[in-house]
């Protein structure tokens, strides 16, 4: 057999000093968010009850191009970081694509995921802050578990709100929580004014990442010394997920290719844009242009489906009112597993890309992601995250493509998690219990009605 190289591997000193800012260097600036009160453009100062106000500097941040990581966090990231880049033989195989497919693996982090980059970033600045307690929501848990780790790291109390379909399906990843000494409420609850109004309209509901984040927030406007967390959406998120492009572009050269197509699967947009803006940065200087593909449930069509819009970010509005592609805040998603995905919103970054037509979206049934899912396991020998399972699926749509047309172009995508602790999920597939989901126009326009 012929000698190949699978792994693509940098050292720790290769792990990035700088987060890189893309909002600096487009050429159209994602709009303002707005005040909710005031309707005003929104200040950092206006953000300060609710986030750490270093964090709140960086999601307005439109000038800095690179944004130093701090040196407490760098020392954290080495625990686990630079991870693999890895060349999917198997899977090309599998699949007799002349593609070259490759997958950055993020599920190589103590937590399983990608969350952490930011997690770890968040928890430090609070620390800094003196803030004592911090609140998040999570949909599948990957976020609330990362947030819990870091938050012991750091010495900081954390409460998660999980929404309660998730909590229901993945009780390990509360156990995961709990064990870093979280504490985890499913979500609607009646501890907080957003969960008894949800619980009173719809006594049977089954949460949404929109009603977490409602009662997180509540939690932390109030408890004193407390602040709130995001893992997803927001702009300072996913500046922390770049490390992940930052190390991918040198792993690339290592391998000796430039990837055609650039693929993460999207929820509000962390991990996508942490994989694709600093690849994105090229194309802005007269660079390379490449594809970028955002792999979104098809229950949950945001980007492919929902209309560009001023929205709340969570279901009570208590956030500011974001420009984004939306479902609107009030979209109950259907309770597939893929819990981290099921956000009704994409961040304002992602949005303007893709209003722009400088990236694409892809909508992808749960059969297909599960079935993609499993081709990966057998062919790779991990085990993927749900959410991961949908870049995986449109990576093998391109690779299907590439196998009529009979280019060998190159595809990366990330791998943002394994699915060791959602196995509740695979058995459910395995055994033929899970089905698609489908929205028609008219259940999506009339929840987008008055906004």
């Amino acid at each position: 057999m012929k000698e190949r190289t699978k792994k693509f591997m940098l050292s720790e000193e290769d792990i990035p000093k700088y987060w890189y800012n893309i909002q600096a260097e487009m050429a159209n600036k994602p709009l303002p968010p707005l005040n909710p009160q005031t309707k005003n453009p929104l200040k950092a100062e206006d953000m300060y009850p609710i986030f750490a106000e270093e964090l709140c500097r960086q999601e307005l941040n439109q000038t800095d191009t690179w944004i130093e990581i701090p040196h407490e966090v760098r020392e954290r990231y080495k625990n686990y970081r630079c991870t693999p880049l890895v060349r999917a033989y198997g899977l090309e195989e599998a699949l007799g694509t002349p593609a070259h497919i490759y997958f950055k693996n993020e599920s190589v982090s103590p937590i399983g995921s990608h969350k952490l980059n930011s997690a770890l970033a968040q928890a430090y600045y609070c620390k800094q802050e003196g803030v004592t307690n911090i609140t998040t929501e999570t949909g599948a848990g990957q976020w609330g578990a990362a947030l819990s780790y870091a938050a012991s790291v750091f010495g900081l109390d954390a409460a998660v709100y999980q929404v309660k379909i998730s909590y229901e399906q993945k009780p390990y990843r509360r156990s995961i929580m709990q064990t870093f000494g979280a504490q985890v409420t499913p979500s609607p609850s009646m501890s907080t004014r957003a969960g008894k109004d949800v619980l009173t309209a719809q006594p049977n509901h089954q949460g949404s990442l929109g009603t977490a984040i409602s009662e997180a927030i509540e939690l932390a406007r109030s408890t004193p010394n407390c602040k709130y967390t995001l893992g997803s959406v927001l702009s300072h998120v996913t500046l922390h997920q770049t490390v992940i492009g930052l190390e991918a572009e040198k792993q690339m050269e290592l391998a000796g290719e430039d990837p055609d197509i650039i693929i993460g699967c999207f929820g509000g947009g962390s991990n996508f844009g942490g994989l694709c803006f600093p690849f994105m940065r090229h194309g802005f200087n007269g660079g390379k242009q490449r594809r970028y593909v955002a792999a979104e449930p098809a229950s949950c069509p945001k980007l492919t489906r929902g209309q560009f819009k001023y929205d709340f970010g969570d279901e009570a509005g208590y956030t500011p009112l974001l420009p984004m592609y939306t479902l609107g805040h009030n979209f109950a998603p259907a309770n597939i597993h893929a819990g981290g995905l099921r956000y009704h919103g994409a961040g304002v970054i992602v949005s303007q890309l893709l209003k722009d037509g400088l990236m694409e979206a892809a909508d992808i049934p749960q059969l297909e992601s599960f079935e993609s899912g499993v081709l990966f396991a057998k062919s790779e020998g991990i085990i993927p995250a749900p959410e991961s399972c949908h870049a995986i699926a449109a990576a093998v749509r391109e690779a299907n493509k590439c196998k009529e047309s009979g280019e060998a172009k190159v595809i990366l995508f990330n791998l943002s998690g394994h699915g060791l602790i959602d196995m509740a999920s695979y058995d459910k597939f395995l055994s033929g219990d899970l089905v698609n989901y489908t929205l028609s126009d008219e259940t999506i326009a009339k929840n987008l009605e008055g906004m």
